[in-house]
């Protein structure tokens, strides 16, 4: 089993690798071969099989031939630029998002000889633009108020029209908002969901840039991965031609959020949350989706946190050591 993953040096991509390395092998097939790139070297696990780390950007025209010139079994695109970034750059956006995927694909189709790797691709829930239903499903049509959005609608539509004709068996993973994120915030306008349950838990002051009553849809880190890898091994035959899911999340208000940062870690850590407006989040904010019918999606298998409890518990697991700081 040879795995490629893109945007490896990422958090998913990271997490994806850990998980990877944990379990030695995807579904039943051992894995002797790891393939990690992105545009910043990736960090390289110690393993006792062949692991090489690429540093390129894939959406030069020429280079995503190099990285399937080897034939990978299992294709991980998770590489884009994020949803703010996406917006404030149109050309960067469009560039790595839209031309960097279409280039992958064309790459895979170009080896021939019968090669037809499983590729998972992260979609996102920016697909959807308002007005929205109370939950939406997997068959509300795409309407994307933001040039991300409309990035990852573009890229569901040529995974789905290229499985079709047979070039890849394609799976679209329609992320929701992944909380709570580890490390320093990045350009995603979401970032401030993780912001007011990370550094009140580490123990650092935060702003809070939207109002209580701002709801949105959510899942761990630990259920992104646990998403993918359950993508990359279950039977898409069972899946149709509609190759696109929205995954399952938690739906919760920032309100909902503060409430269970106090219920795990106490109001000390509440505390440290400050209510600071931000136009441009709001505005962000305003045209996303709240919450989704994930039905089809667990009917295949997958499976993420059932309160936001759960995930500020992961993230002490999984970051903290299991121990909240003093």
């Amino acid at each position: 089993m040879q795995i490629l993953i893109l945007g490896a040096a990422g958090m998913v991509g990271r997490k994806l690798t850990e998980r990877l390395v944990k379990d030695g092998k995807l579904g039943d097939k051992a894995i002797t071969r790891l393939i990690l790139h992105d545009v910043v070297e990736p960090q390289r696990p110690d393993v006792s099989y062949d692991v090489e780390t690429l540093t390129s950007d894939f959406s030069i025209p020429g280079e995503a031939e190099k990285l399937v010139a080897g034939r990978p079994d299992v294709i991980f695109h998770l590489a884009a630029i994020v949803s703010g970034e996406a917006e404030a750059d149109l050309e960067k956006g469009y560039r790595i998002n839209l031309d960097g995927t279409r280039f992958l694909f064309d790459a895979i189709r170009a080896v021939g000889g019968g090669y037809k790797p499983r590729l998972l691709f992260t979609s996102s829930i920016a697909i959807f633009g308002a007005p929205f239903p109370d939950a939406i499903g997997d068959e509300f049509f795409l309407t994307p108020l933001t040039s991300y959005g409309t990035q990852k609608a573009i890229g569901e539509l040529l995974l789905a029209d290229y499985t079709r004709r047979g070039f890849f068996d394609g799976v679209g993973i329609r992320l929701p908002t992944i909380c709570v994120r580890p490390g320093k915030p990045n350009k995603a306008a979401s970032g401030f969901f993780s912001s007011i349950i990370r550094e009140p838990l580490n123990g650092q002051d935060v702003v809070l840039p939207v109002s209580l009553e701002v709801r949105h849809a959510h899942a761990s880190p630990r259920s992104a991965v646990g998403f993918l890898v359950h993508a990359a091994t279950m039977d898409t035959g069972l899946i149709g031609p509609r190759r696109n899911l929205t995954m399952p999340s938690v739906s919760v208000t920032v309100g909902e959020q503060i409430d269970a940062l106090r219920r795990v870690a106490g109001e000390g850590a509440v505390a440290h949350i400050r209510h600071e407006p931000d136009p441009t989040i709001i505005g962000f904010v305003e045209g996303w989706p709240r919450r989704f019918d994930a039905r089809r999606a667990e009917s295949l298998g997958f499976r993420a946190e059932t309160s936001f409890d759960e995930i500020v518990s992961v993230y002490i697991e999984d970051e903290l050591g299991g121990v909240l700081p003093a």
